[in-house]
């Protein structure tokens, strides 16, 4: 077709990506790249990669950036109608929790915090106009979020980092259960907003379910999957929970405190305190833990709400949850290789799908199982299923096959990168994975330039000569490197293109970082 265009678009992980467009949408610049498909001078449009020039109807274009990895492509129109539908809505690294300080919580005034007492009852009792829960004045409540202030800055702002995709989230759940909105907080200070969160009792998830009672709100458990971690199952079943407890005591705070010590504790304290409903009565008479747990509550609400205020910077999400979309799977599929597949970090794999503990989305019959990601790698998904999907069955029957009897899996060989190639080029190349090239190699992401030595080994037989070169290479890389001083583990690596830092602590048993002078380093898997 003379008039559609193979468009190269540099994605938000820096990738060059393959639509469609008319050419009527022509735009020369290095931003947006349409080549006509008739004209492009390129064999294999994977091996693009940065400073190749291609000839677009008698222009010379130059690429901006590589190609990384297998280039799937989203169609453009479902695109289209993602980007409008998300513009209509918008328009209308470790577990990380305050335990220890909620439990050891002293109520003590604590100075040198900028925060006049007569500020805080105006804007308390602001708070306490619009909601439900008790948010009146205390000095008890007053040390506390002066506490918080003081002493938990850097962990709050990375919990209002996280909140920026969970709350809409619970928002939205909390709405349809008739649940007051500020129980969003809840989580704060349950999990830190981690759904890998397990406590040293064994709960789990954003909302801290111990296994009877997840099981008792549906949440599922199996080898592969906890739905306790599952955000949107999670809190679903906190609501249903959250609602039952209200039923029971008819009051928020009290319904917060039977969430953290169980109804039958607060039933004690009632009895103990001679039958008062009002939490800041039954204090006293709470355990420990929960005798906290209520004030951290409010001191969190207020500081989340206060936090302009209070100097905090409104860090953006990487994508907020309703930027994100799901796919059922039809496949056993592993984190690895959506990473691979689709240019996504593991690492954002993992974010978005906490429920997986082994790193792999199960196929089971009568189980929905499904992938979540940002709207545009879900799109390359969808749109590439077929595919994908061939290239898992090929991967799972290469893993089946016994390796020939001639190829030493351990042998290691010296790569020398070439002009066209890229990590899946050589990967597939050698058998082996993308991620385990990167580990090999100390790389971050899937840039490689011409010229760079990697470390392979190879899962499977390659070319004599290439093997005759790789011996030479590893006897060249088998010599030892003798500390110098001021030498460190980056700058040794430094020398030795293809050597990571991480390869010489593991050739070398080194757990740190520091080093003695004269001591003699191996510089190969030997």
């Amino acid at each position: 077709m003379k008039n559609v265009f193979t468009v190269l678009l540099i994605s938000t992980f820096g990738s060059l990506a393959f639509a469609q467009q008319p050419k009527s949408n022509l735009q020369k610049n290095l931003e947006t790249l349409e080549i006509s498909s008739d004209s492009l001078n390129v064999v294999d449009q994977e091996i693009l990669q940065e400073s190749d020039s291609v000839l677009v109807d008698g222009t010379k274009y130059v690429i901006a950036k590589e190609l990384k990895t297998y280039g799937y492509a989203d169609h453009p129109q479902a695109k289209k109608i993602d980007s409008i539908w998300m513009s209509e809505f918008l328009n209308a690294g470790l577990y990380d929790t305050i335990y220890t300080d909620i439990t050891n919580l002293t109520f003590e005034p604590v100075n040198d915090v900028d925060l006049p007492t007569d500020t805080l009852k105006v804007r308390l009792a602001k708070l306490n106009q619009k909601t439900p829960f008790n948010v009146e004045y205390n000095p008890s409540l007053e040390s506390v979020i002066k506490m918080f202030l003081k002493n938990k800055r850097a962990f709050l702002t990375r919990v209002m980092a996280r909140s920026k995709f969970y709350f809409p989230l619970f928002e939205q759940a909390l709405d349809n259960y008739d649940i007051p909105l500020e129980m969003k907080y809840l989580a704060v200070i349950e999990s830190a907003l981690n759904p890998k969160a397990k406590s040293r009792v064994g709960a789990t998830g954003i909302w801290q379910f111990m296994y009877p009672t997840g099981k008792m709100y549906g949440l599922d458990v199996s080898s592969y999957v906890d739905e306790r971690s599952d955000p949107i199952r999670s809190t679903e079943a906190a609501c249903k929970y959250l609602g039952k407890l209200y039923e029971m005591f008819g009051d928020w705070d009290l319904a917060l405190a039977a969430y953290n010590s169980g109804p039958g504790n607060v039933n004690k304290a009632i009895r103990r305190s001679g039958g008062s409903s009002n939490y800041w009565n039954l204090r006293p008479y709470l355990p420990r833990e929960t005798a906290g747990y209520v004030p951290a509550f409010l001191a969190t609400m207020y500081i989340m709400e206060y936090a302009k205020e209070h100097g905090f910077e409104d860090y953006g999400a990487e994508a907020a949850y309703f930027e994100t979309d799901t796919v059922r799977i039809k496949k056993l599929i592993t984190f690895d290789q959506i990473s691979e597949y689709l240019e996504v970090d593991r690492e954002e794999v993992q974010f978005f799908n906490p429920s997986y503990k082994l790193d792999i989305i199960p196929f089971i019959d009568n189980k929905n199982y499904t992938l979540r990601l940002p709207r545009k790698a879900i799109g390359r998904f969808v749109a590439n299923e077929d595919s994908i999907y061939a290239r898992v069955e090929k991967e799972l029957l290469q893993k089946e096959k016994p390796l020939p009897e001639l190829v030493e899996t351990s042998a290691q060989i010296r790569y020398k990168v070439k002009s066209g190639d890229v990590l899946g080029k050589i990967a597939e190349k050698y058998g082996v994975r993308v991620s385990e090239l990167k580990r090999w190699n100390g790389l971050r992401n899937n840039n490689i330039r011409i010229g760079q030595r990697l470390i392979i080994y190879p899962k499977k037989p390659v070319a004599s000569s290439t093997q005759k070169s790789s011996n030479t290479s590893s006897k060249s890389a088998s010599k030892e490197y003798v500390v110098r001083s001021g030498d460190s583990l980056w700058s040794i690596a430094k020398k030795f293109p293809g050597i990571s830092v991480k390869n010489i602590q593991e050739w070398n048993d080194i757990s740190g970082s520091k080093l003695t002078p004269g001591t003699k380093l191996v510089l190969c898997k030997c």
